[in-house]
């Protein structure tokens, strides 16, 4: 549980992609499917290593908000034509059909019926309610970009995700696989909580094996999770 002195934690926030679904499997898989003979790990890691580059306009102002949607439709294209692959804007829907890690259900049904619990996500309302229907997470709401009209890890996503649910900073936790995430939740006031995910950029991560910083809690999965919060 977390420290002794600290408020009462009443709502989850949860990073998605990587704490929650298995975005690189799910993607090379889809990318497989629509794009025969192309390296499709290859593809998805490319993709995805153009997410925060995209992002870094808007969180700096030179761009005005523009739903992860639309970014990774652009990302997909850009990829695509530096591999000399024409990819179908179908495509772009494989970031709504992320199969979750084996423990996520499990554990966010226990969370949820102690805590409000929801994502805290880059991706849009769209994106995280079409997710959630296909990997079966039992979210209370959606929270996240779409409702801070900016990308984490600026303090307003954050910060908005606690106002929307009526709670100060101090009676929120941010649950994520990403330091850089909870470093910067931490920020905004929020109690923190690391989740490993040592799987997620596949068999030669190297970073975010385990917290670098203070947490308040930090879990194996989330059924350790559900454990240490009392669920």
């Amino acid at each position: 549980m977390i420290a002794a002195g600290r408020p009462k934690v009443e709502a989850l926030l949860f990073d998605v992609f990587g704490t929650c679904v298995d975005w690189r499997g799910s993607v090379a898989r889809q990318v497989a499917d629509a794009l025969p003979g192309v390296d499709a790990t290859a593809f998805a890691d490319a993709w995805r290593a153009e997410y925060q580059p995209s992002m870094a306009p808007v969180r700096a102002g030179q761009r005005a908000y523009v739903p992860l949607d639309d970014l990774h439709l652009e990302n997909l294209h850009r990829v695509a034509a530096r591999l000399g692959v024409t990819a179908p804007d179908s495509l772009n829907a494989a970031w709504e059909r992320l199969d979750p890690w084996a423990d996520v259900v499990a554990g966010l049904t226990r969370l949820r019926a102690r805590y409000i619990v929801a994502p805290c996500s880059n991706g849009s309302i769209a994106m995280m309610t079409r997710l959630a229907r296909h990997a079966g997470l039992p979210w209370d709401c959606i929270l996240g970009a779409d409702i801070a009209q900016d990308f984490k890890p600026a303090p307003i996503v954050y910060r908005a995700a606690c106002a929307a649910l009526r709670l100060p900073p101090e009676r929120v936790m941010m649950v994520a696989a990403h330091n850089d995430d909870l470093r910067a939740a931490r920020a905004a006031g929020l109690a923190t909580a690391f989740m490993a995910r040592p799987g997620e950029h596949g068999p030669g991560q190297s970073a975010d094996l385990a917290p670098t910083d203070d947490r308040d809690v930090a879990a194996r999965d989330f059924l350790e999770l559900a454990e240490r919060m009392d669920a």
